[in-house]
């Protein structure tokens, strides 16, 4: 279910009929887990032709007021304002994901572990995005954040100085990783490969001030360098090499290892929630069915985190388990499967209460179920 600042934004854009429209599919993405047009037409609850309810839907997902810029952009910029101080650092990520023949260029916003996408596009190539691609999905990200103190960090692909230049000259704070083959000077040196770096794991180094290039015109800006340890038998193959405008190592390296959220958000559209990967819709459609998710996914999240909130989450997930220190579903999880638990329980609610008359000694168990249920379901 959409949440009510949802609809009453979404009321301005959209038609009565088309809302509807968008909220059951929504809704059956929440429920089926699935983008896959022949699937969401095959449950889409109109009581018309199934050939019928295909069409619907690809005339929905043609509609230009589908926009990113004129729909998404004033939800997810209330979602981050209601959860992050304006005036506070926000980290922001650039990230590139193939889905089959789709080449996804996308920019998230961070929080708690997590990314919220905040604008994509799609390549009309396969392989690593340029500088002017890059440029194009971050402009429209940082006007819409502008009063916050923004850190973009990108990984290898996003290693370029004129990245880095281009982002200083924005005024914002970058940490971006380098190939471990690129080069570096300290000031009177000589050039010298970052692999040459003497680090062990555990180490943490810092260069302040050097070049990356021979071409004149750019700054000089600091590198980082981290070899994480040894960890629950695992040891990562190489370190971390960072350019970064930000004043020392450790901050840096904190700031780029959050960068691993927009690899949860990339799985729970994928295996893990909605299985884009096996959408064959057309490019355009693409776009629009990105959004939805998008719709869906931070629904999902809210959702999630009021009911962790409630102390109601117990009812949906494990929290925990024997030898984990860490929780086991995020709030992304705990509010998708809570809607698929309120969905299952609408629909058997007579078999529900038809056991309710055989074990009378569990009815006070049945009653703080049926609590938990009434809060989880109540709207946001």
């Amino acid at each position: 279910m959409l949440p009510s600042f949802y609809q009453k934004y979404l009321e301005r854009y959209l038609k009565p009929a088309q809302l509807i429209t968008l909220k059951m599919l929504v809704w059956l993405l929440q429920s089926q887990k699935q983008v896959r047009l022949e699937r969401l037409a095959a449950n889409l609850p109109l009581p018309i032709l199934e050939n019928s309810r295909r069409r619907h839907i690809q005339r929905f997902l043609s509609l230009g007021s589908l926009s990113i810029l004129a729909l998404w952009f004033p939800l997810i910029r209330e979602i981050i304002f209601h959860q992050i101080k304006t005036g506070t650092q926000l980290i922001i990520a650039i990230d590139r994901t193939q889905w089959r023949e789709n080449n996804v260029l996308m920019v998230s916003a961070i929080y708690q572990k997590r990314a919220f996408p905040i604008f994509w596009t799609l390549l009309d190539k396969k392989g690593a995005c340029n500088i002017a691609e890059q440029k194009q999905v971050l402009r429209p990200v940082i006007r819409l954040l502008k009063k916050y103190k923004l850190v973009l960090i990108g990984d290898r692909e996003f290693h370029s100085i004129e990245l880095a230049q281009w982002l200083h000259r924005q005024h914002l704070s970058f940490v971006l990783r380098q190939k471990c083959d690129t080069t570096f000077r300290e000031k009177r040196q000589q050039f010298q490969p970052l692999s040459s770096i003497p680090i062990q794991p555990g180490i943490r180094l810092f260069y302040p001030q050097i070049s990356l290039t021979q071409k004149k015109g750019f700054n000089r800006f600091n590198l980082a360098a981290y070899w994480k340890r040894k960890y629950k038998g695992k040891q990562e193959k190489e370190p971390l090499y960072l350019l970064t405008n930000l004043p020392d190592g450790k901050s840096a390296t904190h700031i780029y290892q959050q960068r691993y959220g927009i690899e949860a958000m990339f799985k729970d559209c994928k295996t893990g929630g909605y299985n884009l990967e096996g959408s064959k819709a057309s490019p355009d459609k693409l776009i629009r069915l990105i959004l939805l998710i998008a719709l869906a996914m931070t629904s999902a999240w809210l959702q999630g985190k009021r009911t962790s909130l409630q102390g109601q989450q117990e009812y949906v997930c494990r929290p925990t388990e024997k030898g984990r220190n860490r929780r086991r579903h995020s709030n992304f999880w705990i509010g998708l499967y809570g809607e698929t638990w309120l969905i299952a329980f609408q629909s058997c609610q007579l078999w529900v209460q038809e056991m309710l008359n055989f074990i009378g000694n569990k009815k006070s168990f049945y009653r703080r179920g049926l609590r938990a249920i009434s809060l989880i379901q109540q709207p946001l």
